[in-house]
């Protein structure tokens, strides 16, 4: 799922501390000059526990997306090729490292990798949680216009050239599609009701458009979520147990703020409360949820599991 708070914060959500074995070069918290370039030998490196510390002085200069994957995760070989591909094109304004879980149980422990693939972002040496599962190429693109713009705003502004090579200009990307284009203008404007208004014209144009439902249950997401005071949500709900807009909502704000087993949960015990004839709009909104965090994800099928249970 992509993370609506992307740049909230940059501390806090993983500890890395443990991994930081050699001292960066420079004085201490030193950053990359402004527009700085660094050599890397590739764009798309496979990190290791060993080698992690370099790649997080690299995000100094450059930010750099971490995949952490495994070779029996089938979403994780759906999901890399999008992510390489995207970092090609980007010319080197961005740096993938590749985390194979399973050989690397330091990486996956710091990382809390409960579920994989599972994306996240490295800027001036602090994580930035991006998604897990397996998302469609537009959603990954959007994910990584916000990074971009978060790591301009940290002075993370360097790019990365290959075997010393001068960084070139990215290929240009094929036009979006007009209403394509305004809602991901909309997005990187914040309003997501406009976003939300976009999408859905699109997928009356074509309503077999991947990209556009998956994008458009997202901003419906963060449309939803944005302005809402989480304290005063979260009393609403424990005031009204079974009140269906009030647990929605914290249910909504739990899934953007990466919660999700807490959001499941929360609907599922809702819907197990209610007479069998108010139980519809729940189970739509289950729907809807897992769609976003992505089938394959074990916490939705888990979830599925239950909704199943209930059901008969």
């Amino acid at each position: 799922m992509t993370d609506p708070t992307l740049g909230a914060s940059l501390r806090g959500a993983v500890d890395l501390s443990s991994l930081r074995n050699r001292p960066a070069p420079g004085a201490p918290g030193e950053e990359a000059p402004a527009g700085a370039g660094v050599a890397v030998p590739s764009l798309v490196l496979d990190v290791t526990d060993e080698t992690f510390p370099q790649v997080l002085e690299l995000s100094r200069t450059v930010p750099v997306v971490v995949d952490l994957w495994a070779e029996w995760c089938g979403p994780c070989k759906q999901l890399s090729p999008i992510l390489e591909k995207v970092v090609i094109e980007l010319g080197g304004r961005v740096v993938l490292a590749k985390v194979d879980v399973d050989a690397n149980p330091q990486l996956s422990q710091a990382f809390r990798a409960q579920s994989i693939p599972m994306v996240v972002a490295l800027v001036a040496g602090q994580p930035v949680p991006m998604f897990t599962g397996a998302v469609p190429e537009q959603q990954v693109r959007e994910v990584f216009a916000q990074l971009l713009q978060l790591a301009d705003q940290n002075g993370v502004t360097g790019s990365a050239s290959v075997d010393g090579e001068s960084p070139q200009e990215p290929p240009a990307e094929p036009p979006l599609p007009p209403l394509h284009a305004e809602a991901f203008a909309a997005i990187e404007e914040g309003d997501y009701a406009r976003a939300v208004a976009a999408y859905e014209k699109a997928l009356v144009e074509n309503p077999r458009d991947a990209e556009v439902r998956a994008g458009l249950g997202q901003v419906r997401l963060l449309d939803r979520v944005q302005g809402v005071d989480l304290q005063a949500a979260r009393a609403a709900a424990a005031s009204a147990p079974q009140d269906v807009a009030a647990q929605f909502t914290v249910a909504d704000l739990d899934l953007a703020g990466g919660h999700v087993e807490d959001a499941f949960g929360r609907l599922l015990d809702l819907f197990a409360q209610l007479p069998a004839d108010e139980r519809t709009p729940v189970r739509e909104r289950l729907v809807e949820l897992f769609a976003l965090v992505g089938d394959a994800d074990p916490r939705v099928i888990a979830a599925r599991g239950r909704l199943a249970s209930l059901l008969f």
